[in-house]
C-alpha cells in the first residue's frame, strides 16, 4: 500500500499536467475572416469601431481588412474567393443575381442606411436651392454605382433631368473625382466624407445639400458574402453580425468626438477635427444603421433608385438575396 501511495502523487501530477496541456491544446484559435471594403471612409465608422473596440475579437474572429477601390473590383474579389465578406453597395449583389449566378451574393448585415454623398458647390451659397444646379457642370459618380444612381434619383425628384438640364461628367474614376474638382472641373461635385469637410477647410467651396437626406432610407452599404460561404460558416457569420450590432449600438451611444478617437487609427493622415466634422454630419442625418436588419421598405426604395437609373431588369424580392436571420438574432440578443 505504501508503494502505491508513493507512486500515486507523481502519477496524479502527471494527470493534472496532462489535463492542463490538453485544455490549452483544445482552445480553438480565432476564425480568420477577410473583409474587402469598397473605399476607406468615415462613412463606415461602425466597421472601424468593431475593429478598434475589439468587438470582432470578442466574438472569436480574426478580421483582416483591405480596401479594394470600386464596387466591381470588390465584387470580383468576393466571387473569386480572395475575400470572405464584402462591404459594398447592395446594388452589386443585384447585378450578380441578374447575371444568373449559380452562387448568388447574399446581403446579411446592413451598415449604412442612407447615401453617404453630399452636394458640394464651388461657390459658397447660404441660400442654395436645387434649381441653381440647372445649367451647371456637375461632376458626378460612376454610372451604375449607388452614389450616381441616388444622385440622379434626387435630381429627378427636384425637377432636374441629369441628362438634359446640366452638363454631367461621370467618366472620372472614383479615386480621381476630388482631384478633378480641385483642379477646376465642375461647378458642383458629389462627394463623400471626409473629403467634403477637407475641401471646406481648404476654402474650396461648401456643402449645400445631402443626397442621403434627399434619397431616403435604403440599404446603402451592406456586409455580404456568397451563399456557399454563408451555408458553410453560419456560426462565423452570426458572430460577425453580432460584432456589427455591438458597434452600431456603440456609435449610437457615443459622441462624434469619441467615435473619431476610436476610428483615428484608420485615418492617420487626416486631421482629427475633419474626422469629427464628417462623423457629426453622418450622425445628424441618421446615416449609420442602428441595427443590421434590412427591412422591406428600405429594399423597395433601393429598387426604385436602381430602376430609375435603368439598371434593374426585374424587381428582385428581398428574400432572394437578403438573409436577415443573422441580423435579427443579433438585434434580439444584443441590447444597449
Amino acid at each position: 500500500m505504501k508503494g502505491i501511495k508513493r507512486l500515486s502523487l507523481p502519477f496524479l501530477l502527471m494527470l493534472v499536467l496532462g489535463s492542463v496541456l490538453a485544455g490549452c491544446g483544445s482552445k480553438s484559435a480565432d476564425v480568420k475572416v477577410k473583409i474587402g471594403e469598397v473605399t476607406r471612409s468615415v462613412f463606415y465608422a461602425p466597421e472601424y469601431v468593431a475593429l478598434s473596440q475589439g468587438f470582432f475579437k470578442d466574438e472569436g474572429l480574426d478580421v483582416e481588412l483591405q480596401t479594394i477601390p470600386g464596387g466591381d473590383k470588390t465584387m470580383t474579389a468576393l466571387l473569386s474567393g480572395a475575400i470572405d465578406v464584402a462591404l459594398v453597395g447592395s446594388e452589386t449583389s443585384i447585378y450578380v443575381y441578374q447575371q444568373g449566378a449559380d452562387d448568388p451574393v447574399i446581403n446579411f448585415a446592413q451598415l449604412t442606411q442612407r447615401d453617404g454623398t453630399f452636394l458640394f458647390a464651388r461657390t459658397p451659397d447660404s441660400y442654395f436651392t436645387w434649381d441653381k444646379v440647372k445649367g451647371s457642370t456637375f461632376l458626378g459618380q460612376r454610372q451604375g454605382g449607388m452614389p450616381q444612381m441616388a444622385g440622379a434619383f434626387t435630381l429627378l425628384n427636384k425637377g432636374i433631368d441629369a441628362g438634359k438640364d446640366l452638363t454631367l461628367i461621370q467618366n472620372i474614376d472614383f479615386a480621381n473625382i476630388a482631384g478633378a474638382f480641385a483642379s477646376g472641373t465642375g461647378d458642383y461635385v458629389q462627394l463623400f466624407e471626409p473629403q467634403a469637410s477637407i475641401f471646406e477647410s481648404e476654402g474650396r467651396g461648401q456643402v449645400v445639400a445631402s443626397f442621403g437626406v434627399e434619397s431616403g432610407y435604403l440599404p446603402y452599404t451592406v456586409f455580404m458574402s456568397k451563399q456557399s460561404y454563408i451555408a458553410k460558416n453560419q456560426d462565423t457569420v452570426q458572430k460577425f453580425t453580432n460584432a456589427v450590432q455591438r458597434a452600431q449600438l456603440w456609435v449610437k451611444a457615443h459622441s462624434p468626438e469619441e467615435i473619431a478617437d476610436a476610428v483615428m487609427p484608420y485615418f492617420e493622415k487626416i486631421d482629427r477635427g475633419i474626422v469629427v466634422s464628417a462623423i457629426s454630419r453622418y450622425k445628424e442625418q441618421d446615416t449609420y444603421a442602428l441595427n443590421p436588419v434590412i427591412d422591406d421598405k428600405e429594399w423597395n426604395n433601393l429598387l426604385d433608385v436602381i430602376d430609375h437609373a435603368g439598371e434593374l431588369k426585374e424587381r428582385i424580392p428581398a428574400a432572394k438575396i437578403v438573409n436577415n436571420s443573422f441580423a435579427e438574432q443579433a438585434e434580439s440578443s444584443i441590447k444597449e
